[in-house]
């Protein structure tokens, strides 16, 4: 196919993804939309095609209302927590010691300052556990407030270009909870020790999502895996996050179908949209991970894309547990290709998870990656108009010739 009619299908993929579907929270209509919309089209170009199912907790947002005397706060209600109906007085915490010995049981407790400077992971969340925001979760549940506000700026390396950002977005803890602005928090903070009524219409949903796993290639367990993750967080197109690495499979996929599969040879190709790494519990890794054990010895590299295809600079690749040879191929596929060059490790995808499993990996994004998380990530600005086909295109072709590389015996690659 044509540079120009794959920059085409490009086009088209990352607008049915990110403008006719939208919202692809996983579990969320649109987010089983998406997963259809992929194995669609990754079936028409022939691949064998899966979408095995998890349950999730899907979360429908819903207005706030927050008042103290006669005066009304703008606030939002924190992603996965449960609504309310509250009237109680407010107490005032800056540090994790003054909530755990405050009078916190049964108020609202309005938390600023360092206590929130940072977004707190999850409980469940077990590749990443700082004891820090252990230590406040722990608190709070055992404090029992009737309600959490939190007052937050900016925290990029945890929750994008939010500003201010949910401080807790975890589906297991059942505290309610809003945020808003440092600059509304110091003014309701006026207010401590009186009453303040709060009201979240937020609600949980019970629903199902699924990954999308296209094979194609040999019948040996040996494969290479290509991922990238379909959901996207609530309240964003997610174009650049990570749409465009899903559109980058699908291309990748065109470019491999154009080659005659090759059922004898030594290594299968697996693409993979998996589904969930925007959602607090991380649902679709921890299926596929769990349907994965004992095989994951089989993958001979992970490839993941997330963040790639930004109209501004290049895309950077990265490597990990890789030994020497191995880097020399992949340093020799890519070299040919000028909008992809070599850039530093990082951690926060789904590339971390098959390392951590012992599994070899290469990673792709932004080389303007740190930009794009302070002021794109995770915000409604991530839209397609940010995202350059054609690098897509490019990167899908590299792609294809690194995988063609990969299922040669070693001396002829």
């Amino acid at each position: 196919m044509t540079t120009e009619r794959l920059v085409a299908r490009a086009r088209e993929h990352l607008r049915v993804l990110c403008e006719d579907i939208g919202q692809r929270a996983a579990g969320s209509p649109g987010n089983q939309a998406a997963t259809d919309y992929v194995a669609d089209v990754l079936s028409g170009l022939g691949f064998d095609v899966a979408t095995p199912r998890f349950e999730v907790v899907h979360w429908v947002g819903g207005g706030v209302v927050l008042e103290a005397g006669d005066e009304s706060f703008t606030a939002e209600a924190g992603p996965y927590a449960p609504g309310c109906r509250v009237r109680a007085p407010l107490i005032v915490a800056s540090t994790v010691e003054e909530v755990e010995g405050g009078d916190v049981a049964g108020r609202v407790v309005l938390l600023r300052g360092d206590v929130a400077r940072e977004q707190l992971m999850p409980k469940g969340f077990t590749y990443y556990e700082p004891e820090r925001h252990r230590r406040i979760v722990r608190a709070l549940e055992a404090a029992g407030p009737a309600a959490v506000v939190a007052a937050t700026g900016r925290d990029p390396s945890l929750a994008g270009g939010l500003s201010p950002f949910p401080l807790i977005e975890d589906g297991d803890v059942d505290i309610p909870s809003v945020f808003l602005t440092e600059a509304e928090g110091a003014r309701l903070a006026r207010f401590g020790g009186q009453t303040v009524r709060l009201e979240s219409d937020a609600q949980r949903v019970a629903s199902w999502g699924c990954n999308v796993v296209a094979t194609r290639g040999a019948p040996s367990p040996r494969r290479a895996v290509a991922c990238a993750h379909v959901d996207a967080k609530i309240g964003t197109p997610g174009a650049l996050d990570d749409a465009a690495g899903i559109v980058t499979l699908l291309l990748l996929a065109e470019s491999l179908g154009e080659q005659a599969p090759d059922r004898g040879g030594p290594l299968a190709i697996e693409l993979l949209a998996m589904n969930g790494e925007d959602h607090y519990a991380n649902p679709g890794e921890r299926a596929y991970f769990a349907g994965n054990e004992g095989r994951l010895g089989d993958v001979v590299l992970a490839i993941n894309l997330d963040g790639v295809g930004y109209r501004e600079g290049r895309d950077a690749y990265s490597t990990y547990g890789l030994d020497a040879e191995f880097e020399r191929v992949i340093a020799d596929a890519l070299a040919a290709e000028p909008s992809l060059v070599p850039g530093p490790p990082w951690m926060q995808g789904d590339h971390a998870i098959f390392v951590m499993n012992g599994v070899p990996a290469l990673a792709f994004t932004s080389e303007r990656s740190e930009e794009l998380l302070a002021s794109v990530v995770h915000t409604p600005a991530d839209t397609v108009d940010l995202v350059d086909p054609e690098k897509l295109v490019r990167l899908a072709r590299a792609l294809a010739g690194l995988l063609g590389r990969l299922g040669r015996p070693p001396d002829a690659r």
